[in-house]
């Protein structure tokens, strides 16, 4: 059984903030454990920089588009709700 590095358990040091393939901004650590989406750069922004005062990290700007960790479309298979109208 292998045992955990330090590496492993420590705490992200990097946020980047960048937007994807849509054009949608998000805010990923560099492990891909924490990732937020956002309407705006600045909203991203100040998740980035509330979330790397917390974790004593820093933040940089992605220079190509970033992967987001959990899709945007629909889950495939699962039945959709029809809207309701008022």
């Amino acid at each position: 059984m292998e045992s955990a590095t330090q590496s492993d358990i420590a705490e992200p040091d990097l946020f980047y903030v960048g937007q994807d393939c849509a054009g949608h901004w998000l805010v990923q650590d560099r492990h891909r454990r924490l990732e937020g989406r956002f309407v705006s750069f600045s909203a991203a922004l100040r998740f980035a920089e509330a979330e790397r005062q917390s974790y004593h990290a820093g933040i940089e700007l992605a220079t190509v588009p970033m992967i987001p960790i959990i899709p945007f479309g629909p889950v495939a298979g699962e039945p959709r709700e029809a809207a309701h109208g008022a």
